[in-house]
C-alpha cells in the first residue's frame, strides 16, 4: 500500500528497538514520537488505519505486532505509550500500570477455526470442539464417521495471545470439563502434545503445511490464507446452527454485548450468530509524563474511533458503537 512521504512528517514510531536506538529507556525519546506493541489479532486493521492517517495527516505509524501478552508487559514496564490487547486486562494487570490505564475498544472480530483435510468440509458441535482441545478427541473420524481415519494434529499459538484468550474463554463457557482441565488463558497448559505458532499468521502457517491439523486465527488471516491446505470449519452456535465466520455473523454475535464502565463486553458465547468472537483493544495511559506524547495520543484515539471506524468492515472487524465510541473520546480527551 503506497504511503504519502511530505516533506515534513511527524514520526510516530512503534517499535521498542527504535526506542532504545534514540537512548530512551521506559518512556518516550522526544516528544512527538510513540511507542506501542501488542495484539495480532487486528494487525491487519491497525495496519491499514495507519496507512490511511499517515495519508490524512502526515504522521507515520508503525505496528509491531508482538502479541497480546508481550504488548501488556511492554504496557506495564513504560517502554511503549501505548499498547494492545484482545485479553482484558486483569486485576493484577492493572495493579502494575502507575499510570493507570484507559482500555480503547478498536473493534470486534471473530476466531476462525481452520483445518487441513484435503478438501472435506467440516463442521464441529459444541460438544466436540471443547474435546478436540483437550486431546479427548483424536481422529478425525471420531469427528464425523465420513471423515477419514487420521489423526488430528492440533496447533496452538507459542506466544500469550489474546486470540487463545478468546478462542479459550469460549470453551471454556461451553464446556465445564475444558474450563476446569484447561481454562480461559492467554497462554494455557493444554495437558496434551500440541503444535506451536507465533502469532496468527505462525499458526495459519502450521495449520497449512500440516496434514490432519485444526488450529484457530482470527478471521482475516482465515480468509488470506483459505486454499486447498487450509479451510474453514463451521462452528455450532448456541442457538444449535452451524455458522462459519464472516462480519455479517460476527455483527449479529456482537451486536447485543454490553460494555462496562471500563469499555469491556462478555461475548463469549452470544445467543446468534458466530459463537466464537472477541473485542480488541488499545491500551493507552491516563497520565503521560510528556505533553506532546499526551497531545499525539488523544489526536490518534480521536481519529481512530470516528474516520477509522469506517475502515473496519473492509477487513471483516465489527465497528464499535457509536454511543460506546462517544464516551471513550470523552474520557481519552481527559489524559493529562
Amino acid at each position: 500500500m503506497a504511503l504519502l512521504s511530505p516533506s515534513f512528517t511527524k514520526t510516530v514510531t512503534l517499535s521498542t528497538v527504535a526506542v532504545l536506538s534514540l537512548g530512551a529507556v521506559g518512556q518516550a525519546a522526544y516528544a512527538g514520537t510513540l511507542n506501542g506493541a501488542g495484539a495480532s489479532f487486528p494487525a491487519p486493521l491497525y495496519q491499514r488505519y495507519f496507512a490511511d492517517y499517515k495519508a490524512q495527516t502526515g504522521t507515520t505509524v508503525n505496528y509491531n505486532s508482538v502479541g497480546s501478552g508481550a504488548g501488556i508487559r511492554q504496557f506495564i514496564g513504560e517502554t511503549v505509550d501505548f499498547g494492545a490487547s484482545d485479553a482484558p486486562l486483569t486485576d493484577k494487570d492493572k495493579s502494575q500500570m502507575k499510570r493507570g490505564v484507559i482500555t480503547v475498544p478498536t473493534a470486534g472480530g471473530a476466531v476462525a477455526v481452520v483445518y487441513n483435510l484435503a478438501g472435506k468440509k467440516v463442521q464441529l458441535s459444541r460438544d466436540v470442539l471443547p474435546k478436540i482441545f483437550m486431546g479427548q478427541i483424536t481422529n478425525w473420524n471420531q469427528v464425523d464417521p465420513k471423515l477419514p481415519s487420521k489423526p488430528i494434529r492440533v496447533v496452538v499459538r507459542a506466544d500469550g495471545s489474546g486470540t487463545t484468550e478468546i478462542f479459550t474463554s469460549h470453551l471454556a463457557t461451553i464446556s465445564s470439563d475444558f474450563k476446569s482441565k484447561v481454562g480461559a488463558n492467554k497462554e494455557p497448559n493444554w495437558g496434551f502434545q500440541v503444535l506451536k505458532g507465533p502469532k496468527n499468521d505462525g499458526v495459519a502457517a502450521l495449520v497449512k503445511q500440516t496434514d490432519g491439523a485444526i488450529g484457530y486465527v482470527q478471521d482475516t488471516y482465515a480468509r488470506k490464507n483459505e486454499g486447498p491446505t487450509m479451510q474453514t470449519a463451521k462452528v455450532q452456535n448456541k442457538a444449535g446452527q452451524y455458522v462459519e465466520p464472516s462480519l455479517a455473523q460476527a455483527n449479529k454475535a456482537i451486536a447485543n454485548a454490553k460494555f462496562d464502565a471500563n469499555f469491556v463486553a462478555d461475548v463469549n458465547d452470544p445467543p446468534s450468530g458466530y459463537p466464537i468472537v472477541g473485542i480488541t483493544w488499545l491500551l493507552v495511559y491516563k497520565d503521560y509524563k510528556d505533553p506532546g506524547t499526551a497531545k499525539d495520543m488523544k489526536a490518534l484515539i480521536n481519529w481512530i474511533m470516528t474516520k477509522g471506524q469506517a475502515i473496519n468492515p473492509q477487513l471483516e472487524f465489527t465497528q464499535i458503537p457509536a454511543a460506546v465510541t462517544k464516551k471513550v473520546i470523552a474520557e481519552v480527551n481527559k489524559i493529562k
